[in-house]
């Protein structure tokens, strides 16, 4: 996609350049002498989140919540983009690999609004919205945690299923967790575009609250990855509790079946008329006796 320029006015400028080429990154290392190691930097899908400075520019590398559904989560980039903002004297470049929401709705407000942006204006736009998009994230995996979790104990639903959505669900959501620990220094580093307190003390309260939601995300979806395994052992106890109380029922019977079925002439009523009778009785008479014995200890 070619460069663009978003925004434009006397005293600030807007470039934003998605999916850059070779060419994009020679020109606006010639253009603007921002240094080959910052722009490599926004090429780079595992990049953490960080602030650099060098000569007169400013280096913000942030990361945006993207709603892709990836099978495997393995690392930042399965649940985040980058977005690589520069800020020279009056111009605020950004650099990202694909479409960026971030992008898409600073650009709608300043052109709604009409309003006159800084370069730290628009940079500080932009991390509200990434912040935002954390906080969407949070919300979505919050309800998909009570969905699964009404599943466990309110219907009857495949264990194997269940336990494979928590496993997702705690990997995604600890990577989150990982991004937005480490963009608390980027986040600090605003404070010195020389904005107002108020606006910079907005991000930085929207950036502890997600952190706060994902932190106790975490510590629900542990509980309840807890909760689902003692509730899964349980049942099985509960199983294995039946099989033991038959067992105890069968256990004597089957001896004395046993035992009457050796083949010996001379056994205790052996030749009586009703002695196979004499023997089934007994053996109900066992069976009962152990049914309320097992009834009184509440087995």
């Amino acid at each position: 996609m070619p460069i663009e320029t978003i925004y434009r006015d006397s005293g600030c400028e807007w470039i934003d350049v998605e999916a850059p080429t070779a060419e994009d990154m020679k020109y606006l290392h010639e253009r603007y002498e921002i240094n080959n190691l910052l722009l490599e930097d926004t090429l780079d899908p595992n990049h953490l989140p960080k602030y650099e400075e060098d000569g007169n520019v400013k280096f913000f590398l942030l990361r945006e919540s993207t709603e892709l559904e990836r099978k495997n989560l393995n690392t930042i980039s399965d649940i985040s983009t980058k977005i690589g903002i520069f800020l020279l004297d009056n111009t605020i470049i950004t650099v990202h690999r694909m479409k960026a929401l971030s992008i898409s709705e600073t650009k709608k407000e300043l052109s709604l609004h009409q309003e006159v942006c800084s370069p730290g204006k628009i940079a500080l736009k932009i991390a509200l919205v990434i912040m935002k998009s954390f906080d969407d994230e949070s919300l979505s995996l919050f309800e998909t945690m009570d969905n699964i979790e009404n599943e466990i104990f309110l219907k009857n639903t495949n264990h194997t299923n269940q336990i494979r959505r928590l496993y997702k669900l705690k990997r995604k959501s600890g990577l989150n967790s990982r991004v937005l620990t480490v963009s608390t220094d980027a986040i600090d580093k605003f404070k010195l575009l020389n904005l107002p307190d108020s606006e910079f003390v907005d991000l930085k309260d929207k950036h502890k609250d997600v952190v706060a939601d994902f932190d106790h995300l975490n510590i629900q979806i542990t509980n309840l990855i807890s909760m689902f395994l003692a509730l899964s052992d349980q049942k099985a106890n509960q199983v294995m509790k039946v099989l033991a109380i038959y067992s105890v029922y069968f256990l004597p019977i089957t001896f004395i079946a046993g035992l009457y079925g050796m083949n010996f002439d001379n056994m205790p009523e052996l030749h009586t008329k009703q002695g196979y009778f004499y023997t089934l009785g007994v053996m109900g008479l066992i069976v009962i006796i152990t049914f309320i014995y097992a009834r009184r200890k509440q087995w």
